[in-house]
């Protein structure tokens, strides 16, 4: 019961603080979004670097992280920056490697593909929500907030359904506890989730609404798996404990992880067809 009480409030307070974020301004999302974002790249080369032979600098993944996701903040928001600000960033890592010489470490290869992983894999990622929020310019709060809704509603509705009948396995190497049945308990969810947002956004047609919530629930339920086999492969059972009762940051983010891009390329043809 403690721990369960422990999650219920760690969860609430998580899903305040993000769609709080969001919802108050987009200088509040983007202060408490970078912290999530070093936070979450932290993480991830914290796990990556215990295998040994691999020893990225965490403090210049962060950086590049950080420089990454306010140069996308500041050009989804506003005409003030041009694409070539992107420069800046790809200055930074190029350093990056170059550094790499100097540190004599015993296998480099692997810290640039490290580095460079992270900074694809996490860094990309949460970058692209500016441009969810600002899908033409235009602040879009619940675009966004949708989008979180929908994966979290689909991750509940599918862990309550495969812990009710859940018997075929979906991905037993990688998932064992994932079935076909709390998938498709989930998918229903969050077609759900999409009706109703249907009724709220009108701007976005039913049929549209509907997409949406199953371009999230395919590509939430890839990140998701991505992450246990990463974990998996380091024998790991979480990437952190920032979050009593859940785990790391990283263990909350993985499914957007595949989501934010997915539904960026998404609404850019709706909003620019």
């Amino acid at each position: 019961m403690n721990n369960f009480l422990q999650r219920t409030l760690s969860g609430l307070s998580f899903v305040v603080i993000v769609v709080g974020s969001i919802l108050i301004s987009p200088y509040t999302f983007a202060f408490v979004f970078v912290i999530i974002t070093a936070w979450t790249v932290y993480e991830f080369h914290k796990l990556t670097n215990s295998q040994g032979q691999i020893d990225v600098n965490p403090i210049l993944a962060i950086a590049g992280s950080v420089i990454l996701f306010l140069i996308s903040f500041f050009f989804a928001s506003s005409d003030l920056l041009q694409h070539l600000v992107y420069s800046v960033y790809g200055f930074y890592v190029m350093m990056v490697l170059v550094f790499e010489l100097y540190r004599k470490k015993k296998n480099p290869l692997h810290n640039w593909a490290y580095f460079l992983l992270g900074q694809v894999f996490i860094a990309l990622p949460f970058s692209l929500l500016n441009y969810i929020l600002y899908i033409d310019k235009t602040f879009h709060p619940w675009l966004l907030i949708a989008m979180f809704a929908t994966i979290w509603l689909y991750d509940t509705g599918a862990y309550l359904v495969g812990v009710a009948i859940g018997k075929h396995k979906m991905f037993e190497r990688i998932s064992p506890k994932k079935t076909w049945e709390g998938f498709a308990g989930g998918v229903l969810v969050a077609l759900i989730v999409g009706y109703v947002c249907s009724i709220f956004i009108t701007d976005i047609s039913l049929v549209s609404w509907l997409f949406f919530a199953l371009i999230v629930v395919i590509f939430s339920t890839f990140g998701d798996l991505m992450e246990s086999l990463m974990k998996r492969t380091i024998h790991v059972k979480d990437s952190g404990n920032v979050i009593p009762g859940h785990g790391g940051l990283l263990d909350r983010f993985d499914s957007m992880l595949m989501v934010a891009p997915a539904i960026v390329i998404y609404l850019s043809f709706l909003f620019f067809r």
